[in-house]
């Protein structure tokens, strides 16, 4: 039975931060969160060195990272991508297919089930995200519009039948068959986000009623207000807005989101129902130079430069590179977060909304201990999940 005692650091609750703390784990699990030191026997000892301890970052929606895609189609893929996003606070994440063909899917769900059983030394899997194939043809983004499709309901429940893995879909919301599939999702236990999508306000309200309840990657490839026949109509961006109880999730990187969209966001939403994301590709943790979106030897080429990949004709971004550390770092330097805000965005809220915050998402007693320090430019240094010490910085 592994036990650990956290001493001189500040630990940051949902509620508030601890200056001087004592953090007990025992048993994979928080034990004890204190503001006086306890007295303990037979503990291993980590000073935190007057450093933030926080609670591990969960994050959502992300694709890669370390020079690989979970669409490579490979176990080590998955693995080496868990790996790699642990250096830098991740220690739960779901991860992220493109659009792809039914047969991928299916491989996707039977890498991410043998995958898991292996995982040890990285993030946990916390559910497979599905973001697409059912999207708008002409927010297609980055994926592959070859593969881009109207809802199927033997093919979706298919897919849904071969796993019980699928924790969330990213939908279209407008198009034919998109509602029926939200209800379906909704009966299923599976979250419907609404992504890549050219709706109006009437149809996500729609949606919404019918089992839609997250907009994935807020701005991204969705509608704003548009003209038609002289007439204006809100789109997902002002819906997610004026509908109070839709969840967003935001690629924090101060580049998808420049700080003044952060901070309307922000603004307008509030801590609570914002979700922190990555949306990283292979490249994240990577030099920057060329690189691929997608599969390795199918995908994308696309370029990263300036902290962000973009098209080759440089039209366009063409995903994020953003780590977890990076997305609270942004929100607290460019947006005027708190620093215990941007934590919660990135901890409670995603936990919350993946249904899993009654084991992980705060530094609260009987939880999993899923706990980082990290000092205050929130760079990382040390990553423990489930009570084990998966990463410290060669610094500390």
């Amino acid at each position: 039975m592994k036990k650990i005692k956290i001493i001189n650091g500040h630990i940051i609750t949902p509620y508030r931060i601890i200056n001087n703390g004592t953090l007990l784990i025992k048993d994979q699990k928080i034990e004890v969160v204190s503001e006086v030191d306890i007295e303990t026997y037979d503990y291993e000892i980590i000073d935190a060195k007057g450093n933030y301890i926080a609670p591990g970052f969960i994050d959502i929606h992300i694709h890669g990272g370390g020079g690989y895609d979970f669409m490579d189609g490979t176990e080590e893929a998955y693995l080496k991508i868990a790996q790699t996003h642990a250096k830098y606070g991740t220690t739960a994440m779901a991860p992220t297919t493109l659009t792809c063909s039914k047969e991928d899917l299916l491989k996707a769900i039977d890498l991410y089930k043998s995958a898991t059983l292996k995982n040890t030394q990285g993030a946990q899997f916390i559910g497979l995200h599905l973001e697409g194939p059912y999207f708008a043809l002409n927010q297609s983004g980055a994926q592959d519009p070859r593969y881009i499709r109207n809802p199927d309901v033997e093919e979706y429940k298919e897919i849904i039948d071969y796993g019980d893995v699928i924790k969330r879909w990213s939908v279209a919301p407008e198009l034919p068959g998109a509602v029926e599939m939200g209800k379906y999702l909704k009966s299923k236990g599976i979250i419907a986000a609404i992504a890549h999508t050219d709706a109006i306000y009437e149809e996500v309200v729609e949606a919404v009623e019918n089992g839609y309840s997250l907009a994935t990657h807020l701005y991204s490839a969705m509608s704003g207000v548009t003209r038609r026949n002289t007439y204006r109509y809100a789109g997902v961006i002002e819906s997610a807005f004026l509908i109070d109880t839709m969840d967003v999730e935001i690629i924090a990187d101060g580049i998808h989101l420049p700080p003044p969209l952060l901070k309307l966001v922000y603004k307008i939403k509030g801590p609570d129902r914002i979700a922190l994301i990555t949306d990283a590709m292979r490249a994240a943790g990577m030099p920057e130079g060329e690189s691929v979106l997608g599969n390795k030897d199918t995908g994308l080429k696309v370029i990263v430069e300036n902290g962000v990949a973009i098209m080759a004709d440089r039209s366009s971004f063409a995903g994020s590179v953003a780590t977890t550390d990076r997305l609270v770092r942004t929100m607290v330097e460019q947006a005027d977060v708190s620093l215990l805000e941007a934590v919660r965005m990135i901890s409670n809220v995603p936990a919350t909304i993946m249904g899993i915050s009654d084991i992980k998402g705060s530094l609260s007693v009987g939880k999993d201990a899923d706990v980082l320090i990290f000092d205050e430019k929130i760079n990382i240094k040390k990553t423990i999940i489930k009570g084990e010490i998966i990463y410290t910085a060669t610094d500390f």
